[in-house]
């Protein structure tokens, strides 16, 4: 049947539930384990302020988990992913008592979960909801197990057959994981009823943990320390000493208690490497999914960079796309680096690189930079952000739909320092 509401939802014969019957069960039940398995270039990162909707409705903090992996070689280990997931569901299931786990999946991460649902029947037996986001379609709910598929922009055709399909036409690729309007559409499908809320509530103590990781494969970050530093909330710089973090062999750190009222710089150290620096807005309640994301010297896209003493070189991200000219912004010193060229709607952009190319103190916002206009969902500016001691860069934002968010930050020299904002 059809019902139609901001989205289209069409739903299997039979999927109406009586008062009493399995949607009252599913009510009265404690929330099942919740893992999420996240899409190419992707990381827990996607599901970050899902998960702390999720716990703002109840849900234990510590039985929702990602499943990461290392996406641009997804096809050669396959069969190792299912393996870790098959541990993953065995260590949940007895150290929580649940009969079954949920699963969530996005893009690429479709791929995996429906191949490793239809694997066998005992995978999908210990499944009791499957999550679709913007993925791949299917002629059936995968393994049997039920199924609620979320789309975004794109073609409207696109089902799962058998599924719930809700359809978010105004949302695109990765907002589909994170948006409100996604989440409230899977807390009725897990829970059976409407959530409390969809934002995420503020707790007295935030206990933050995760991970620093090489970009795009996920693999832990060995040999490297963690300083954690309070900052004002205007200049962006340090308050006080810093708080000493172990960083443990997959590159593991946490959980560390903080302030949701405070900003706070995460400062990643390696030996003979340009200290990274990464800010967050303030984490209002615990927070499992921090990523630090990061690469080797002279590998990766930071690579690409160029560096030098008289300019600052600065990374953002959002789990929700940039669309330039359509009501996204984002101000670096005063000038908005987002335009229908350095992020048009169709690239998808959710990681920015601005910094100044060929160190010539020359700023050009016409076009984007090619070697990083040439990676998926990444776009790259030539910007010249002076450095200076003493300094700060004024970074303001404006997200469509929504308001504005400041995140100032030192103007660290690019020669010895990596930096990366990351907005909620």
């Amino acid at each position: 049947m059809g019902i139609t509401r901001r989205s289209v939802i069409v739903l299997p014969a039979g999927a109406v539930l009586a008062a009493g019957g399995p949607a009252a069960a599913s009510r009265r039940r404690p929330p099942r384990p919740v893992i999420f398995i996240h899409g190419s270039a992707g990381s827990a990162m996607q599901f970050r302020v899902q998960a702390k909707r999720l716990a703002s409705n109840g849900y234990p903090i510590e039985i929702i988990e990602a499943h990461e992996y290392d996406s641009p070689n997804i096809v050669t280990i396959l069969q190792q992913v299912y393996a870790g997931l098959d541990a993953r569901i065995t260590r949940l299931l007895a150290g929580t008592g649940a009969d079954r786990v949920d699963l969530l999946a996005h893009s690429l991460g479709t791929y995996v979960t429906q191949g490793y649902l239809n694997s066998s029947p005992e995978r999908a037996a210990r499944v009791a909801h499957y999550v679709n986001l913007d993925g791949r379609p299917a002629p059936a709910p995968p393994g049997g197990v039920p199924t609620l598929a979320i789309w975004g922009e794109g073609d409207p055709a696109r089902a799962v057959a058998g599924a719930a399909n809700v359809y978010l036409p105004e949302q695109s690729h990765t907002q589909t994981v994170s948006s409100a309007e996604s989440f409230q559409e899977i807390h009725r499908f897990l829970r059976g009823r409407e959530p409390h809320t969809t934002e995420v509530r503020v707790a007295r103590v935030a206990n933050v943990s995760g991970r620093a990781v090489l970009f795009p494969s996920n693999a832990g970050v060995t040999e490297a320390s963690l300083e954690i530093y309070r900052v004002h909330r205007v200049s962006g710089r340090r308050q006080g000493p810093p708080r000493r973090v172990a960083v443990r062999g997959d590159g593991g750190f946490g959980p560390v208690p903080l302030s949701p009222h405070d900003r706070h710089e995460f400062a990643l150290l390696r030996a003979g490497q340009s200290t990274h620096h990464f800010y967050f807005e303030p984490f209002r309640r615990s927070d499992s999914f921090v990523r630090l994301l990061t690469s080797r010297p002279g590998e990766g896209l930071g690579a690409l960079v160029d560096t030098s003493d008289r300019h600052t070189a600065l990374t953002f991200g959002r789990q929700k796309e940039w669309w330039g000219g359509e009501g996204d912004h984002l101000w670096v010193n005063g000038q908005d680096i987002l335009n229908p060229a350095t992020a048009p709607h169709a690239r998808r952009v959710i990681g920015v690189f601005a910094f100044d190319d060929g160190s010539d103190a020359i700023s050009d916002l016409s076009r984007p930079l090619p070697e990083f206009a040439a990676q998926t969902f990444i776009t790259g500016v030539d910007l010249f952000i002076p450095a200076s001691a003493k300094g700060a860069v004024s970074v303001l934002t404006k997200e469509r739909g929504g308001g504005y968010t400041s995140l100032n930050v030192p103007a660290w020299p690019s020669s010895a320092h990596r930096v990366s904002l990351e907005f909620d």
